[in-house]
């Protein structure tokens, strides 16, 4: 569905040139909603209006279905964008006009009549939960009703793809969370392919199929969502996995019992599908002659499957420990050793 091949995305002059986007190639599959992760200045933005030609890479093919983006203009160009809508972080509505002349302007632009318009904006209201707000100006809604405003607009056209630039950044964590639902009902019922870019691993968690992590213009480690919390490879990629198995709380209870018992052993199990339900640690007590101490535990749900973590302060015998560890490798328990003083 979205093909990128080699694409790089330079600014400034030979002087002094910034590669936005350095030598990035990925595939999105028809369907899928996919993320892009990174924080401020990795290129993420860059990337996302490459997809829908708002910017021309400097080499490098963009293919999105059957239009390459990065080698067309014109009337062509502006074709292939009604397949590419997109949603932002402030809205960008039309504040003279009411929810449902919002969400028609696109179909005015393209010269639809208005009783279309009209039947359209009365389906997408629905769809976005906002039946009994079509005459509401944006003055008048929460931030979440403007975000719905935005998505319903977004999909006025019937776009094959949907890009979402932060469109949940400036909302609440509830919030937030109706937002996501709403892309992944739609995701589903339209089966929409749907492009995110955000700097929030919770975003990525819960609605994303796979993730690419940014950094300084390179995509540095791809996978699916559930396989990369499961095992981050790169130090940024565990810095966001750790905004969600890792809280403050838990750092501070790892610290004060580092401190309190320095002789013990502290680990930390992962924990993937259905291995989180299952009572490996109670088949730990009954089999090994140690002291547990639980210091931290979560369990997220992604769109891959559930992901479990647990952190652990284990004392005995450092023989008995070593068989406690390698049991709990043997029942499919991944285990990282976080201290062994």
């Amino acid at each position: 569905m979205i093909r990128l091949t080699d694409v790089n995305k330079h600014f400034g002059t030979n002087e002094m040139k910034i590669a936005a986007v350095d030598n990035v190639s990925l595939e999105i599959a028809e369907g899928e909603i996919f993320g892009i992760i990174g924080y401020s200045g990795a290129g993420k933005s860059t990337l996302i209006r490459l997809l829908n030609g708002l910017e021309m890479p400097t080499s490098g093919e963009v293919k999105i279905g059957g239009s390459v983006i990065s080698s067309i203009s014109g009337k062509e160009l502006r074709l292939a964008r009604q397949k590419v809508s997109m949603i932002f972080q402030h809205f960008n509505l039309l504040w003279s006009r009411t929810v449902k002349d919002n969400i028609s302007f696109p179909l005015e632009i393209a010269g639809v009549p208005k009783q279309e318009r009209e039947r359209k904006a009365s389906e997408l209201i629905e769809l976005v939960g906002l039946s009994g707000r079509e005459n509401a100006y944006p003055s008048e809604l929460s931030g979440g009703q403007k975000q719905r405003v935005g998505i319903a607009r977004a999909l006025a056209n019937d776009p094959e793809v949907l890009l979402c630039d932060e469109a949940t950044s400036a909302l609440d964590p509830e919030t937030t969370d109706a937002i996501l639902d709403l892309l992944t009902d739609i995701n589903s019922r339209l089966g929409l392919t749907i492009v995110l870019i955000t700097h929030e691993m919770n975003v990525i968690r819960k609605i994303c199929h796979r993730v690419a992590v940014m950094e300084a213009g390179k995509v540095v480690e791809m996978g699916n969502v559930l396989d990369v919390f499961q095992s981050p490879q790169e130090p940024i990629t565990k810095r966001f996995v750790s905004q969600i198995t890792e809280s403050v709380e838990a750092k501070q209870a790892i610290a004060h019992i580092k401190e309190e018992f320095p002789e013990g052993k502290l680990v930390k199990l992962v924990f993937v599908g259905e291995r989180t339900e299952q009572p490996v640690l109670a088949s730990l007590i009954r089999k090994f002659e140690v002291d547990v101490n639980i210091v931290q535990g979560n369990i997220s749900h992604t769109q891959g499957g559930a992901y479990g973590t647990l952190i652990l302060q284990l004392n005995g015998e450092p023989a008995v420990l070593e068989q406690a560890i390698r049991f709990l490798h043997d029942e499919g328990v991944r285990t990282e050793v976080i201290e062994s003083d």
